[in-house]
């Protein structure tokens, strides 16, 4: 079974890069970077536009990106979709600056984790269910896979299983889910974790963590039965990577 790429603008610092998703920290320590593009955001969604690529994402990394984010938007209006400081009172306007869709994660828990289901009524009140990807990213736990906020490094009390996808389904058009203790390092992909999503298969669910090679966005389709979409970042040769040609994923994203 083949699966559906999604393409991927993270912006850091105002700049496309793909960086080691474990590497994010608050204290100022400064990332692990893969790669830092010298082209402009709107020239990937551009890119993106021209090969008719839709529902992929723009992900704000950290504070000031906002430009750089509504740039790409403008480049590829309704074609793709945002995350990053999404919350109640902004979500409209991301939409109206271009987006498809809106994408959260860390407004739906408190500082300490806990989920707020009344942000989530918020979130659909204010745009829509149909206008509302969940970001479900995740690292392994004792628990399994557990929903991680604030750049991936703090672990929530929601677990990535079907019970959660059933119990958020209602709510959102898509479900986001990086698999945050891979993301960055082109070692391969999590299988049980998209084995278990394309288990539950019930809404689109694009999977994004450790694809080094087109080996790995084929198992991606066999594993998370066609039911997985898949984003890769650092392995692709637009963003520097050696392992997966661009070439090779568009007729995948026209699926």
């Amino acid at each position: 079974m083949s699966c559906r790429f999604r393409p991927c603008i993270d912006l850091h610092e105002g700049k496309v890069k793909q960086i080691v998703g474990g590497s994010l920290r608050d204290d100022g320590t400064a990332p692990r970077e893969n790669f830092v593009s010298e082209k402009p955001p709107a020239w990937f969604a551009e890119t993106f536009r021209r090969d008719g690529l839709t529902g992929g994402h723009v992900i704000m990394l950290d504070k000031g990106n906002e430009h750089a984010a509504k740039e790409a938007l403008a480049a590829w209006p309704g074609g793709m979709q945002v995350g990053g400081g999404i919350r109640p009172g902004n979500a409209a306007a991301w939409i109206n600056a271009g987006a498809s869709h809106v994408i959260v994660t860390s407004a739906l828990f408190d500082t300490d984790g806990k989920f707020l289901p009344h942000i989530l009524d918020e979130l659909v009140a204010e745009v829509g269910s149909e206008r509302l990807v969940i970001d479900l990213s995740c690292r392994r736990s004792g628990r399994g896979w557990t929903v991680a906020m604030n750049r991936w490094q703090t672990l929530t009390e929601l677990d990535v299983t079907a019970g959660t996808l059933d119990l958020l389904a209602p709510f959102c058009d898509e479900f986001l889910i990086h698999a945050a203790d891979v993301e960055g390092l082109c070692g391969g992909i999590d299988v049980e974790l998209v084995s278990m999503l394309g288990g539950w298969g019930k809404l689109p669910v694009t999977y994004a963590g450790g694809a080094a090679s087109m080996d790995d966005v084929l198992l991606v389709g066999e594993a998370g039965r066609g039911k997985v979409d898949v984003t890769v970042g650092s392995a692709l040769d637009l963003f520097g990577g050696l392992g997966v040609r661009y070439a090779d994923l568009v007729s995948l994203g026209r699926k």
